[in-house]
């Protein structure tokens, strides 16, 4: 049986040799020139020269804001973690067409994304209680909506913070901010807006795409879940 043709959308530095790895970081525009790869292991340190250094040649690099790079029915399934809420929401009617013109007829479509629902209920239940770190509660809802610097450049050192900001922009224009949030229902009606049927929230370990579990895109080596507070939802071509 021939293996699927799974597209990993937005990839980053999480790739599978299983998987087609597709995204357009900043890390990987420098790793695809000889110029970059020469001056990347000297500005970069600490977590973010490991993850350069773990880069490897099979991410193909292309902005998704162009479209996605495959042909019309052409795909087995088509995922992407933690991408959909970063996408501006007058773009994500076009994105999720793309997503459906790539798939084959029953195509299979991934989606993990921060869990809206979930984040708000502990919120809810901590004010309820007035628990002591009540304050913490507040991250998942808002921290990246409200957020100015990019993560990575707010450890950097005062001059690093200034050239990088510079040069790369603040936290939004790199793609780091949300641009909306999603829950179980408000995710279902767009995706069948736009012609997805057989909507389901899965738990991670669980998934129709075969050979799924051997990506290693969800699980870290240690066994623990990626993205832990996320919702993992599965859906077809219509």
């Amino acid at each position: 049986m021939a293996r699927p043709t799974i597209l990993n959308l937005g990839c980053g530095t999480r790739t599978s040799t299983d998987t087609v790895n597709i995204d357009w970081s900043i890390h990987l525009r420098l790793h695809r020139s000889m110029l970059g790869r020469l001056l990347a292991p000297v500005w970069l340190r600490g977590y973010r020269r490991e993850a350069f250094s773990g880069l490897s040649g099979h991410v193909v690099v292309h902005d998704l804001r162009k479209g996605i790079p495959a042909e019309t029915g052409t795909v087995d399934a088509v995922y992407h973690s933690h991408v959909l809420e970063h996408i501006d929401r007058e773009n994500v009617p076009a994105f999720l067409v793309e997503v459906h013109r790539v798939l084959k007829p029953g195509g299979i479509h991934r989606i993990v994304v921060p869990d809206f629902g979930r984040a708000a209920r502990n919120y809810l239940d901590s004010l309820e209680r007035e628990l002591p770190d009540h304050d913490q509660t507040l991250i998942p809802l808002l921290l990246q909506s409200v957020m100015h610097e990019a993560h990575g450049t707010s450890l950097q050192s005062p001059m690093r913070r200034r050239v990088e900001n510079l040069l790369l922009g603040d936290a939004r224009k790199r793609g780091q901010t949300h641009q909306w949030a999603y829950d179980r229902v408000n995710l279902r009606q767009i995706l069948e807006q736009h012609g997805f049927v057989e909507f389901e929230v899965l738990e991670p370990n669980e998934s129709s795409i075969p050979g799924w579990a051997g990506t290693g895109l969800e699980m870290d080596p240690d066994g623990k879940i990626h993205k832990p507070g996320s919702m993992w939802v599965e859906c077809r071509k219509g």
